[in-house]
């Protein structure tokens, strides 16, 4: 092997490592656990997300954030037994996401119908550096309306698309 040919095949191999990189910095694929996004999302699903700070999400977009600390139960839970809403990462319980949608972001009014935890908030502002996130089945989401507002640190990033057979299922049901 010429001289000039091993140089070009270290240059292909790096360039590879660095796009790996950057890939695995970008994007992560997550399993949604849960029903509290039905119709849109359903357990099992594989979503894309394109990690993101809260700056760049709007309102309407679904997201993965962590769950805030004041709002993990206190024991931990079996892994085979996640809450609604809760993302598969093979993580541990302080690691938790959750797949909900953003429904109020920065500068926007806090939606009224968020009782109880953000029900002195109703009509105020979101404050900068937080979001209003619910699940889009409210009935079986546990979400900003128990543990109030999302804050920027937690924030995973922003659900591009299901992937693999959610997709599949996604584009027979549109």
């Amino acid at each position: 092997m010429t001289r000039m040919a091993l140089v070009a095949g270290l240059g292909a191999l790096s360039l590879s490592c660095l796009a790996g990189l950057w890939l695995r910095r970008t994007f992560v694929i997550v399993t949604v656990r849960g029903g509290s996004m039905e119709p849109t999302l359903h357990n099992g699903d594989l979503v894309l997300v394109r990690r993101t700070s809260l700056r760049r999400v709007r309102r309407g977009q679904i997201i993965v954030f962590r769950l805030p600390a004041h709002a993990r139960p206190k024991s931990p839970q079996p892994s085979h037994d996640p809450p609604t809403g809760a993302v598969g990462t093979g993580r541990s319980l302080d690691d938790r996401f959750m797949v909900k949608r953003a429904v109020a972001v920065p500068g926007d009014e806090v939606p009224g119908n968020l009782h109880p935890a953000l029900s002195r908030q109703a009509g105020q502002p979101v404050p900068a550096g937080c979001l209003v996130a619910v699940g889009d089945n409210r009935e079986a989401s546990f979400d900003s309306r128990s543990y109030g507002f999302v804050t920027s640190e937690l924030v995973l990033g922003i659900v591009l698309r299901p992937v693999g057979a959610s997709a599949r299922r996604a584009s027979r049901t549109s």
